[in-house]
Formats: structure tokens, sequence, C-alpha cells
């Protein structure tokens, strides 16, 4: 009986890991899937303008409605998740983001792009922000930080790999194309997870009133538990935008590089942060996930007031901004994840919900960020370094306060 017994522990332990290994893969498939969908067909824009009788500044917004969709569709799908479980909805969201994929590789005009464009905002929403609700149910602790560690390394490769990977198929293929691999990605990742993963919600219900969703939102909002990092998590995303969307006119119209090289250059951030992503949990183990969370902030600050200064004093130089942008993306890699983590640690029941507030947060603050940073200024650099500097370093008070007051 003994050894029946032990059998059952060891078949179940193997289990649990194959479950736990699928599972880190799948929210890192799920999570990355909204950035691969924009970023993968930046290099053809001016092929998609040309080709629907656009601008390539009319198909730039395309990104913005995107966005839009996909921030809003998140509180929807959140509470929904906590009800009805995760599979439904991520099921269901794959099936309208890949019919949305299918639509704008499909497009005869610009019109429908942008009608493709919102139906797979509206389907990804779903997948990403339930990518964060599963690491959540599937992982606790140090695991739930590594999780999260995971995810923000994906969100990084998504945007870092992707422009490369659209330009090779634009090349060989033709932009259409792009869509199709994008499709195909999100079939891949659907079926592993229905096979692998499955249902990850213990308990499910019926649906709640619309009052009681409300509250819980307003309720999240209020508690400082996941108020202060969904705020950091805003700042730090608002940071990354400012980067992704005002690096390219910065190294290719302020400094004159390739777009082959502007290629490598976002390639290698994948690597910068994988790098603090692996130190992440690290450092909260030793330090806390307070300290560690506030020495990444503390970090990206300084590489930004540095930028910041540089380009009020005079021109900055290539090799400067070369060097110090990227210690400000490690800092950014290193306090992510750990935002992340403090925000969804405290709320397990309500999981799903909080991780549709915190993706909403997080989309605010990306889509404030390229917005300001091609506002505040005409030169791309200055609109940068000032919202890189502004908002590390209110996230860095943010975070000393709220550390401080904690104790």
């Amino acid at each position: 009986m003994s050894s029946d017994v032990a059998l059952g522990k060891a078949v179940a332990g193997r289990s649990g890991r194959r479950t736990g290994i699928a599972g880190r893969g799948v929210i890192c498939a799920f999570a990355a899937m909204g950035l691969l969908s924009t970023n993968i067909f930046l290099p053809s824009l001016p092929a998609i303008a040309t080709d629907l009788g656009v601008s390539s500044a009319a198909v730039t917004s395309s990104i913005t409605v995107f966005l839009v969709v996909f921030a809003a569709g998140q509180l929807v799908v959140g509470p929904l998740s906590d009800r009805f479980g995760r599979k439904v909805p991520i099921v269901t969201g794959l099936c309208i983001f890949v019919l949305g994929t299918a639509w704008c590789a499909l497009a005869a005009d610009f019109l429908n792009l942008l009608v493709g464009r919102s139906v797979q905002a509206a389907g990804v929403c779903a997948v990403a922000v339930l990518s964060r609700a599963i690491a959540r149910d599937l992982f606790d602790g140090q695991e739930l930080t590594r999780a999260m560690a995971s995810i923000t390394i994906a969100t990084a490769a998504a945007p870092g790999f992707s422009p490369l990977l659209g330009g090779a198929i634009d090349l060989l293929l033709g932009w259409r194309f792009e869509f199709v691999f994008v499709a195909a990605v999100a079939a891949g990742a659907g079926a592993i997870y229905v096979i692998s993963v499955g249902e990850t919600l213990k308990t499910v219900g019926g649906p709640r009133p619309l009052r009681e969703v409300i509250r819980c939102y307003l309720g999240l909002i209020r508690d400082a538990r996941f108020g202060a990092p969904a705020r950091t998590a805003g700042l730090l995303m608002a940071g990354l935008y400012a980067v992704l969307s005002s690096a390219p006119r910065v190294l290719l119209e302020g400094f004159g590089l390739s777009p082959i090289a502007l290629g490598w250059l976002f390639a290698g951030v994948v690597f910068i942060v994988f790098g603090a992503g692996v130190l992440a949990p690290r450092l909260a183990a030793r330090f806390g996930r307070q300290g560690a969370t506030l020495a990444g902030l503390t970090l990206a600050a300084t590489a930004a007031i540095a930028l910041l200064g540089m380009t009020l004093i005079g021109e900055i130089a290539l090799g400067a901004f070369l060097m110090i942008t990227p210690v400000f993306l490690f800092g950014v890699g290193i306090a992510s994840p750990l935002s992340s983590a403090a925000a969804l640690s405290p709320f397990g029941d309500r999981a799903g919900q909080a991780a549709a507030l915190f993706g909403c947060a997080q989309m605010a603050g990306a889509a404030c960020g390229a917005s300001l940073a091609a506002i505040l200024s005409s030169e791309p650099v200055r609109g940068l370094t000032l919202v890189l500097a502004a908002t590390s370093f209110v996230a860095m008070m943010l975070q000393a306060f709220s550390s401080t007051s904690r104790r």
C-alpha cells in the first residue's frame, strides 16, 4: 500500500512539474502575443501604406487603435475569468484574435485593416491579461516571481526580435504573411494550452453583478498592496514605450543608423532584459521584493537623469546614448516583474480582475509614454529623455515612500 502511495505521489509530482513547465511557456507566449502582433509589421509600414493607398503616419494609427481596445478589453475579461475560469475566455479570445489577424492579412483597404486590428486587440487582450492570472494560479512566492520575470523577458523578446522577423518575412513573402505567421503562433500556443495546461482556476462560479465588479476594481485601486506596484508598473511601461516609439526616430533620423542596424539594436534589448529577469528573483530573495524593486528603479532613474542632463547641456553622442539607455532598460527589467508579483500575490481569489486592472494600468502608461515623448519636444531625443527621467524618478520616489511607510 505504501509503495502505491509513493508511486502516486511521484506520478503527481512529475505531472505537476510538466504542467509547471508547459504553463510557464504558455504564459510567456500569451503575454508576448499582443506585442508580437504589433511590432512584427513595423518594418512593413511603407509597404502597407503603398498597398492600401494611405500614408505611413495613417498606418501607424492602427497601433493606437490596437492599444485602446487592448486596454479597455482587459477590464471586461478579468472579472469574467474569475467567475467562469481561464479556459473559456482564453480559447474564445484566441479564436477572435486569429479571426482579426486573418482580417488584417486579407484587408483590401485601410478601413478593413483598422477593423482587423480592433478585432485582434479584442481577442488578444484576453490571453495577455490572463497570462498573469494563470501565473498566479500555478505559482506562489519565489516561483511566482520567476514566472513574472519570464513574462517580462517574453514581452521584451517580442518587440526586440519581431521587427527582424517581420522584415525577413516581408522581404521573402510580403507583409500579409506576417499576419499569417502571427495567426499560426496563436493557434499553436492555444493547442499547447488546451492539451498541457487547461483550466487553472480551482473554483469557478456564475456571473457577478456589474456593481460588484466595479466595487472590486475600486477596492483594488484603494488597496495600497495593489495600487503602489500598479502605479510603478504604469510608470515603467510609460518609459519603456517611450523608448520603443522614439528610439527609431532618434537612431534613424538623429544618428543616421540603417534600419538593419536598428533591428539588431532592438534585438539586443532582449538580452539586457533577460539578464535583469534572471537577476530579479535573486535580488528579491536576498533583499526582499521592496528593496530589490527600489534598487531597479534607482538604477533606471540614475541612467534616465544622466541622459536628460547630457541632452540639456548639449547634443548627446551616439556612444553615450547606446551605453546609458541599456542601463535604464536593465533597471526596468529588474523592477517590472517584481511589481507584477507584488500587485497580484495578495489577491489569489481575484487574480483575474487584479491582472486585468494591472494590465490596463500598464497599457495606459504605455500609451501616455509614447504620446508624451512625441508631444513634449520636437527633438525626439529630448522628448524621450524627458519622459524617461520623469517617469523613473517619480516611480523611484513612490517606491521609496511605500517602502518607508510599511516599516
